[in-house]
């Protein structure tokens, strides 16, 4: 392999094989997110009409409810999703699975585009349509664990978290790459046009995502601390009953440090643009701007988060994230219900300010909570718990809570009482984990039976 080098800050010489796993991790993961905002965004304009038809003559309500559910039926399946992949990565390293998941969640993508209606096959059509969504969510459950660990286990010690945040930006990267696509749609096409055809373009543009994400992903070398295990002969026999037995407090507590972030996420994703555009009357073409701009902010925030966790720790980033997203999530509310464009956004962007250190830490703080025969069941596994927890259903909730209330604000109450629990949480964590020998399983037990681990 090839060992060009470029000299990056903190005198660390990143080699070439380092650019590209950053490379493959962040495209890779950017066109699984892709993906799944995609159908986000759609549920939230189409879907309810074209695939829930019998409902949405009669209760239009009721049928973007279920809409929105759609969108959660899939992160019930992501634990389990989670499963198969950890033991396939803890078995046959993190490369293989990072391939499965891009060719699982991108052919069910291209087959929903494909999809015809429910005015013309019925009541198979949303029957289809939610076992695809299955399909992603399955897909999804694997995805971030493998690109969170061959980001982070690729990364010297003291820049995990800037490593971890490649994969963590790749989340706002395909957001803004499903609402560009669908803002230029709506700009291009009449409003018959959209919802008749205009909708399924994003979705079939998805075959060409695969065939680059594919070309980029079988590039990427083994993660480092895997090839280790396997020269060692270290696999877990049953990673799973092992995390199950030995490491369920970490586990646990990893879905809750991500359950927050993700709720308040999906409503950055999907259901801030609907509501702008279905409740408040904006134009479509306004709230999906306001989404972009979130987007961008997202990004920016998500790579700060993880850069200033190497340095002010990783506990402190996530409880600066969380602190901010209690102190806005209410107000933010009172600026969107304005239907002003420029607050609409504002209200969007800010959020974004404590989302982004709730998240860019991600990857290196869980990489450092498992052992390194464990990990990618253990951040798999607790990852999509946490999605569960969190953003399955955020939308549902909130426009639940909107139709019997008709406050706005009260869903707010419902993200700042989640990121009150995601804080407590992440402040559990013991704070010496932070540059932990990822092959080293020896330190990590010195290290927690340390007094002042915490």
């Amino acid at each position: 392999m090839s060992q060009t080098t470029y000299t990056s800050t903190e005198g660390h010489e990143m080699t070439r094989e380092e650019r590209k796993v950053l490379a493959g991790t962040l495209v890779g993961t950017t066109i699984e997110w892709y993906d799944f905002f995609i159908y986000a965004q759609a549920a939230g304009f189409v879907l309810a009409l074209h695939y829930f038809e019998p409902l949405g003559e009669d209760n239009q309500a009721l049928a973007q409810i279920i809409s929105w559910a759609s969108v959660g039926i899939s992160f019930l399946f992501r634990p389990l999703g989670a499963v198969i992949a950890g033991w396939l990565g803890d078995r046959f390293g993190r490369k293989v699975v990072l391939v499965l998941t891009l060719m699982g969640m991108g052919g069910a993508t291209v087959l929903v585009g494909l999809l015809p209606t429910y005015a013309m096959w019925g009541i198979a059509a949303p029957v289809l349509l939610v076992l695809l969504r299955v399909l992603q969510g399955l897909s999804a459950g694997g995805e971030w664990g493998g690109a969170a660990l061959l980001s982070v286990e690729h990364a010297p010690r003291h820049k995990r978290g800037l490593f971890g945040s490649y994969p963590q930006i790749g989340v706002p990267v395909g957001m803004l790459l499903a609402t560009g696509f669908m803002t230029v749609l709506n700009a291009f096409t009449t409003e018959q046009q959209f919802m008749d055809w205009g909708w399924r373009v994003p979705f079939l543009f998805s075959f060409v995502l695969i065939i680059v994400g594919y070309l980029i992903r079988v590039k990427v070398d083994e993660s480092p601390v895997f090839t280790e295990m396997r020269e060692r002969k270290k696999q877990a026999s049953a990673p799973l009953k092992d995390l199950l037995t030995t490491h369920k407090k970490y586990t646990f507590l990893a879905a809750l440090i991500f359950a927050a972030n993700n709720a308040a996420g999906y409503l950055v994703i999907a259901f801030f643009a609907a509501y702008g555009a279905n409740h408040l009357g904006m134009a479509r073409s306004e709230t999906l701007t306001a989404s972009l701009i979130g987007g961008v902010g997202w990004l920016i925030f998500t790579m700060l988060g993880g850069w200033i966790s190497d340095r002010i720790g990783r506990v402190l980033t996530f409880q600066i994230g969380y602190g901010i997203i209690i102190v806005w999530a209410i107000p933010m509310w009172f600026l969107m219900d304005t239907a002003s464009l420029p607050l609409f956004a504002a209200a969007i962007f800010l959020l974004t300010v404590g989302l982004g250190p709730s998240y860019g830490p991600q990857c290196a703080l869980y990489a450092e909570m498992f052992p390194a025969a464990i990990r990618f069941s253990g951040v798999s596994i607790g990852y999509a718990l946490g999605s569960i927890i969190g953003g399955a259903f955020a939308a549902t909730i909130a426009q639940g809570i909107l139709n019997a209330t008709g406050q706005s604000w009260l869903i707010g109450a419902y993200i700042a009482g989640l990121a009150l629990i995601s804080f407590l949480a992440v402040s559990v964590v013991p704070k010496t984990l932070q540059g932990i020998t990822l092959t080293d399983d020896s330190e990590r037990e010195e290290m927690t039976l340390r007094p002042s681990a915490r």
